[in-house]
């Protein structure tokens, strides 16, 4: 499987993988109107990661991705070793992220189980879950001081 980071050239991509990359590209850009786009705003969509524990629905996801966007700190993230799994309405991607979370203060190399999970919504692919740990208790430790630092 390829790495995907919003630098890809689509046309080469599955439909999933596009719009994955559509996702990578928002976030590592810190596009929130490409972030709204990717994720669904009528179900309620749930995200669980080491940014900002468990939210629901869109206006508490857009809040995580606010401040991190809205922050002083450098973030770059690529998805890898990736498996995809897909109905004709939903797939889920599942695989791992790294990238750096970099400030002023503190580089932090990250290292991030992830998935996510996407709808078909009025024909278009829609974010409706994402899931993301950090493995290492140490690493976890130290990216969730920085973001309370940067904060």
């Amino acid at each position: 499987m390829n790495v995907i980071d919003g630098s890809e050239e689509v046309n080469a991509m599955t439909e999933q993988e596009s719009v994955l990359s559509e996702f990578y590209f928002a976030f590592n850009h810190q596009n929130m109107a490409l972030m709204k786009a990717n994720w669904n705003m009528d179900n309620d969509p749930v995200m669980s990661n080491p940014l900002g524990g468990v939210k629901s629905g869109w206006p508490e996801i857009e809040k995580v991705y606010r401040k991190l966007f809205n922050g002083p700190a450098d973030v770059f993230v690529e998805f890898y070793d990736y498996h995809i799994h897909d109905t004709e309405n939903m797939f889920c991607a599942a695989g791992r992220e790294r990238g750096y979370f970099k400030t002023s203060d503190v580089t932090i190399d990250l290292s991030i189980r992830t998935s996510r999970v996407y709808q078909l919504v009025d024909g278009v692919w829609r974010q409706v879950h994402h899931h993301g740990s950090i493995d290492q208790p140490e690493l976890l430790d130290k990216y969730q001081s920085a973001l309370k630092k940067a904060g």
